[in-house]
């Protein structure tokens, strides 16, 4: 299975978590740090969807930005997700690849009774959207919650525990309103 991580990340170099869990990842998978190749925002479209296409599974990586993603995923998705090619009429390239979301919201209050009324399973709605329009399958994202105040070794077990589950055959799939 081939597996490209997309990672988004716009103060990668000064990150400590997401640098954390992209340095444990090895091969055979592929990491591109998106805000590297384009800190201009001009994305290579052809490029990006070549990549894409010789994907198995896709693991988009960021920091919650505002119970979001950050700017440069979203003019991904806008840009190389397009119509005819990712979705609509004749857009099936990526039916049946995999999408993994690892996240890291800085914050640990999220839920229903926390200070943020929502889970992170649902402030991911908008990505599980979109996997469900585009033909993929979503797997049950990757959490590394709290990330702002995540002690060296919870960091490092939590690294560990990543890379395994990128590389995982068979993920457990999240459902629409699981």
């Amino acid at each position: 299975m081939q597996t490209t991580v997309f990672l988004f990340h716009p103060h990668f170099e000064e990150s400590r978590v997401n640098h954390t869990l992209a340095d444990a990842l090895d091969e055979p998978v592929t990491v591109r740090n998106l805000y590297q190749l384009y800190p201009d925002f001009k994305i290579d479209v052809p490029t990006e969807q070549k990549v894409l296409a010789q994907t198995d599974r896709i693991v988009l990586q960021f920091p919650m930005y505002w119970y979001s993603t950050p700017a440069l995923l979203k003019q991904w998705e806008d840009d190389v997700l397009t119509y005819g090619w990712a979705y609509g009429t004749n857009g099936n390239a990526l039916h049946g690849k995999e999408l993994l979301i690892a996240v890291s919201p800085g914050a640990d209050n999220y839920g229903k009774d926390q200070f943020a009324r929502y889970t992170i399973t649902e402030l991911l709605r908008p990505l599980q959207a979109t996997s469900r329009l585009i033909g993929t399958t979503y797997l049950k994202p990757f959490v590394t919650i709290g990330a702002s105040m995540i002690s060296d070794d919870a960091l490092a077990q939590q690294a560990q525990r990543y890379a395994t589950y990128v590389l995982t055959s068979e993920l457990p799939t999240l459902g629409d309103f699981d």
